[in-house]
């Protein structure tokens, strides 16, 4: 399988289970004061990004080539 389309299927399930961990904790979050819930919410908002930059360049390396072969005489 290409890493392009490993690299999809891993986002995507991740990214599913990353929305709903966060969803479960907001209902939690909710009653507290205002400023943790904002500070929440932004980190919330933006620590997926780390994980997914990795998986994009992961997919988008390229792999080195094969060593060559050698003709014995």
């Amino acid at each position: 399988m290409p890493r392009v389309a490993v690299a999809l299927l891993i986002g995507l399930l991740g990214f599913l289970l990353y929305v709903g961990a966060v969803v479960a904790l907001a209902d939690r979050v909710l009653e507290l004061h205002w400023t943790v819930q904002t500070a929440y919410f932004v980190l919330a908002g933006v620590a997926w990004a780390w994980p997914a930059q990795r998986l994009m360049y992961w997919a988008a390396r390229k792999d080195p080539p094969p060593p060559r072969r050698t003709r014995k005489a």
